[in-house]
């Protein structure tokens, strides 16, 4: 989650879109989040750091690849799996467009 002041929604939604190989476009934003995403409390992250939300500001989500790590970890016979931590990102030499 990322806080954005209503009028850059859009923006950040249409401008991260266009990367799909990489989040791609919000999968929600707005203040309903426990009921569509099933967040209860946004200060209380499954990982990583909390992130302050203003009171201006609105919630927007993406996907990310932190989440399926709870796939791999509790896989079995994986012998070998290169991941990425909350804030730190794969680098690959898979170009995005």
């Amino acid at each position: 989650m990322r806080p954005y002041k209503q009028n850059q929604v859009h923006l950040a939604a249409n401008y991260t879109a266009q990367f799909s190989k990489a989040h791609g476009a919000p999968v929600y934003y707005g203040t309903d989040y426990e009921k569509e995403l099933g967040i209860r409390d946004l200060s209380k992250p499954d990982y990583g750091d909390a992130v302050t939300l203003n009171k201006d500001d609105v919630p927007v989500f993406w996907a990310c690849g932190v989440t399926p790590q709870n796939v791999i970890t509790n896989a079995c016979e994986i012998p070998i799996t290169i991941t990425h931590a909350p804030g730190c990102m794969l680098v690959t030499d898979i170009p995005n467009e």
